[in-house]
């Protein structure tokens, strides 16, 4: 009996002592929290740098992260638009074409990325403005399969993603 009478009295001490928590995903009035870094206005599903005026889509040769001349005069023309819009951060997508594993593409265009990525820190645009992002060949501009396609597929695309 004594043992009953002692629990009974934890437990009301216990749930007195609890406290109603706020929704962590809710403000005190109880509207959601602003994000600190909302998308530019533009649909980024299978997204184009060519959406956004003054960036420009980076292609690569077949199976290469390696960045060629024209892809680096493209890049310095991406840095020209991070330097005008100075406090955007952008998203660097690296695609690849239809050919070879999911896995090896997830990573042929991570290196992809990460390769644009070091070329603009290198240009003077700080790292923390910058993420990556692999997509393989998932989110293809061409699903056909001609060379041509695979060659538009081959790609890294610029995603500003605000302040």
């Amino acid at each position: 009996m004594v043992t009953a009478t002692l629990t009974a009295m934890l437990v009301l001490a216990l749930g007195a002592c609890s406290s109603k928590k706020k929704a962590e995903d809710q403000n005190a009035d109880g509207s959601a929290p602003q994000l600190e870094s909302t998308p530019m206005n533009f649909d980024v599903a299978g997204s184009d740098s060519g959406k956004i005026e003054g960036l420009s889509t980076i292609n690569f040769d077949y199976d290469k992260a390696a960045l060629t001349s024209e892809a680096k005069q493209k890049i310095k023309g991406n840095v020209a638009w991070m330097k005008s819009h100075a406090g955007s951060k952008i998203q660097i997508e690296g695609h690849c074409d239809a050919r070879g594993s999911i896995e090896y593409n997830l990573s042929l265009g991570e290196r992809r990325a990460q390769s644009v990525k070091t070329y603009m820190v290198g240009l003077g645009i700080s790292a923390a403005r910058l993420s990556v992002i692999s997509y393989g060949k998932e989110k293809p501009l061409s699903n056909g399969d001609t060379e041509a396609d695979y060659a538009t597929n081959r790609r890294a695309n610029f995603v500003p993603l605000g302040n």
